[in-house]
């Protein structure tokens, strides 16, 4: 590494484009060319070269190490994301069978509700056509009690015609006693 920085700081010296004596220290090109050689020779003396190649093997060690780290960071990552999307399709899993269940349920619950439907409009038909048998029941003792008013009434009107004041008389004697005699 040494032998390449020197040649490359002899090959790239001004001194070789120079005119006339060369070795004067009125020639600039020479008094440059040996302030370059000087400081070349000084960044060699204190080993700025393996300084600077140090620097750059801990920044390319540490650029491995991120290089790593964000490898590792991109397996943990990867492995959340797996875990995360496995946890969404139990989820998604557990919610199609709770979607299933309510369905199921609703079934259930609307077969359920026309068994008792049917079984509340048989009660209701049935109480309908006992109150339309007590109705037609209350009718015809109705039709009958008038029937038998009407009948009593025409007979009473009847004996009225055909009686006489002391037949009267005497069935009214006869029945005050006879309720004289229930009550007693």
């Amino acid at each position: 590494m040494k032998k390449l920085s020197l040649l490359l700081a002899f090959a790239a010296s001004p001194a070789f484009a120079a005119s006339g004596p060369f070795f004067s220290l009125r020639n600039t090109d020479f008094v440059v060319t040996l302030g370059f050689l000087v400081f070349i020779g000084a960044l060699i003396y204190f080993k700025v070269p393996g300084i600077l190649l140090g620097m750059l093997d801990k920044r390319a060690a540490n650029i491995r190490a991120e290089l790593e780290e964000a490898r590792a960071l991109r397996d943990e990552a990867q492995s959340i994301l797996a875990g995360y999307e496995r946890k969404s399709r139990d989820v998604q899993e557990q919610a199609d069978q709770i979607v299933t269940a309510a369905k199921r349920d609703a079934v259930a619950a609307a077969e359920q509700v026309k068994a008792e439907l049917k079984v509340s409009i048989a009660r209701r038909l049935k109480a309908a056509e006992e109150q339309i048998a007590s109705a037609e029941a209350a009718a015809l003792r109705d039709v009958k009690d008038r029937a038998v008013s009407v009948a009593v009434a025409a007979a009473a009107e009847v004996l009225a015609r055909q009686m006489s004041a002391s037949d009267k008389a005497g069935l009214i004697d006869t029945a005050i006693g006879e309720v004289e005699t229930r009550l007693h």
